[in-house]
């Protein structure tokens, strides 16, 4: 069997007693809709990381299924400022040490107030980016909340 490396959001899981499902693709999906076919998953079941400066220029991660849009305006109000934007994608790294198509909500260089799509509580189990292209994990709702304190909300279109 392939060993293959442990991404900081793996550790972390680890580190706080949380159980999780690592998923390692050999090839890089082009979109979210392409990993979670990948992964053999339902698409609503599989989140992307999207981070964003508020009005307040704080910021803040949503976390989506891979086939819908984060309405910017249930954004704001969830996290309870006037706006907040899209991070530009140049600022993505330095800000997160994540790059793009690679984000996941745990293990960003700072904690951030992180809100998932409210769709995640349907699930016994969501994927997310574990933090490297091509490399997801699965785990409970309850562990985003314990791990990132996720807070749910009506994010999308």
């Amino acid at each position: 069997m392939e060993k293959h490396e442990k991404t900081n959001a793996m550790r972390i899981l680890e580190q706080k007693g949380e159980g999780y499902t690592p998923y390692y693709l050999s090839e890089i999906p082009e979109d979210g809709k392409a990993a979670a076919e990948m992964l053999g998953r339902d698409p609503a079941s599989v989140f992307k990381t999207l981070v964003t400066v508020g009005s307040d220029l704080a910021h803040y991660v949503f976390v989506i299924p891979v086939a819908e849009t984060l309405d910017l305006k249930k954004a704001a109000k969830a996290a309870g400022v006037k706006s907040v934007e899209m991070l530009p994608q140049k600022a993505l790294f330095p800000l997160t040490g994540y790059v793009h198509g690679g984000c996941s909500p745990i293990g960003m260089k700072k904690l951030f107030p992180t809100y998932f799509d409210e769709t995640a509580i349907l699930f016994d189990e969501v994927v997310t980016s574990a933090g490297k292209l091509g490399v997801f994990l699965s785990a409970a709702p309850a562990s985003f909340e314990r791990t990132v304190g996720a807070i749910y909300a009506d994010l999308v279109r």
